[in-house]
């Protein structure tokens, strides 16, 4: 996985956009490979969870952005190029978050977990007071979330700090860059925590790729 995935898949979707515009073709979107196996990140997130998550949920954003995108190059009515912004904007945001996820997560035997010292830790420390401060808050936000959507760690590269935000739905972080984000829909974490979203937050931490956060870290701060 890349860690400019954001980066990659919004300005990919740009791209397909003007060129089915253009020439009316299609340039399907894929579903991309996880850097693990499914069972890779248990206990903390069950191979059933990430199976279904993968194959089925995060296939079917992919599937309807391609649809959507297909049925937009082939119209040239307005009105229903206007009528499909909110399947681009849903399936298009859900395959970018979720494309970031995954590259998010990384199995405990391979570093996930692990904060290691460095800038990343430093601004943490520095905008939220402490990494258990930062956890806390991050999980707290997120948990209140009303409905699905998800919670971030974003780069404001207005101020240059790190800040807590939340998206509802698949609406893809576009105030920041995501260095850290949490699936809150209930497929993310249902099947293994019920109904307990703290224990889901809690839990979850445990297989956070914090290097590849370190990366995105870098190279938000170069943009």
């Amino acid at each position: 996985m890349l860690s400019l995935a954001r980066t990659a898949a919004v300005r990919s979707f740009g791209r397909t956009l003007k060129l089915h515009a253009a020439s009316g073709t299609a340039s399907l979107h894929t579903l991309p490979e996880l850097p693990y196996s499914y069972d890779a990140l248990e206990p903390h997130i069950s191979k059933e969870i990430m199976t279904l998550h993968h194959q089925k949920h995060h296939q079917a954003y992919v599937n309807g952005l391609n649809d959507a995108e297909k049925k937009y190059a082939e119209t040239t009515s307005v009105a229903e190029q206007i009528t499909l912004q909110t399947a681009l904007k849903f399936n298009g945001g859900g395959h970018i978050n979720h494309s970031l996820f995954w590259s998010n997560l990384a199995p405990s035997s391979a570093g996930g977990g692990a904060l290691k010292e460095g800038n990343l830790k430093d601004a943490i420390v520095r905008d939220f007071g402490s990494v258990e401060k930062f956890k806390e808050s991050m999980n707290a936000k997120t948990a209140a979330i009303q409905g699905s959507g998800w919670g971030w760690l974003g780069f404001n590269k207005t101020t240059r700090k790190l800040e807590i935000v939340t998206t509802p739905n698949q609406d893809p972080l576009l105030s920041h860059v995501p260095i850290i984000g949490i699936d809150i829909w209930e497929h993310a974490f249902y099947l293994q925590y019920k109904n307990v979203k703290a224990d889901y937050l809690k839990a979850i931490w445990n297989v956070i790729n914090f290097e590849e956060a370190e990366s995105r870290f870098a190279q938000a701060l170069k943009d």
